[in-house]
């Protein structure tokens, strides 16, 4: 169905979280992206709880297999399966000085991961922290649906909407066609979507709820709390994933109609 990306203006609004939610969640097998420039690795750190990945591979292989033209080819053997999920993992850099040399990586990269979809595949990838050196813009603009995600604190909505403003530049300058879209997390601490939309001048699509507990399974490969399918981060992630397919489906939907209109 498309390419999804998450971005956020500070630091840990939830990012890795969320991407990850998301990606279990899904209805369809999906690609996770760790595009992180930080080379935090927080889904082998956190969820995997540090254990051994089956597969060692990261971006920086694949940016060797564009030198060498075989990007293509390498990109299915560069992932692992997530255990007892049908996602697919592309891990990170090791560290933050490698993410500096993918700049040319990220183009490519997304024509490969946006080609998935003849796979029955969809993508979602973790921008991480907007600012770094490193950060993944054009795998960002390349998106179907790209989302700059946020806490509703009145601090998180400032950072986020002076990155609000700046994003909406840089989409306008990379011709992009993507749609830009909120995440709110916590909706209601203190301030709800409606506030945050009019502050960030960009609507909310998916909204999640503030349920540690339940984040901690994601971000620290905490044990699953009783009913934890029932939690309500895991409602607000399937209503998310809702929301998403349903914001995609429109666009495309205006998309083919405005092609009809052309010809």
């Amino acid at each position: 169905m498309a390419l999804i990306a998450i971005a956020s203006a500070n630091g840990s609004p939830g990012t890795t979280t969320t991407a990850l939610g998301l990606a279990l969640s899904w209805p369809r097998p999906v690609v996770l992206v760790d595009a992180d420039p930080t080379g935090a690795r927080a889904v082998p750190a956190g969820y995997l709880r540090g254990g051994e990945l089956p597969n060692p591979k990261t971006l920086v292989d694949l940016a060797v297999s564009l030198r060498q033209g075989s990007l293509i080819e390498d990109l299915p053997r560069s992932v692992f399966t997530l255990p007892g999920s049908q996602v697919q993992l592309l891990t990170g850099p090791l560290n933050h000085t490698q993410a500096q040399a993918l700049d040319s990586l990220w183009e490519p990269l997304a024509a490969a991961l946006k080609a998935l979809e003849r796979n029955g595949q969809d993508v979602i990838v973790d921008i991480g922290r907007l600012g770094l050196q490193g950060s993944a813009y054009k795998l960002l603009t390349a998106a179907d649906l790209a989302f700059l995600a946020t806490r509703t604190t009145l601090p998180a909505l400032v950072a986020a909407s002076s990155w609000a403003q700046t994003l909406r530049g840089t989409f306008e300058q990379a011709g992009a066609r993507s749609s830009l879209a909120a995440l709110v997390i916590g909706e209601g601490r203190p301030y709800g979507a409606g506030e945050a939309a009019k502050v960030l001048q960009m609507p909310v699509t998916a909204r999640l709820a503030w349920d540690p507990e339940a984040a901690a399974v994601y971000s620290d490969g905490a044990t699953p709390p009783r009913k934890f399918a029932a939690a309500a981060l895991n409602k607000s992630l399937r209503a998310a994933v809702q929301a998403i397919q349903s914001t995609l489906a429109s666009a495309r939907a205006e998309l083919g109609l405005a092609a009809d209109r052309s010809q």
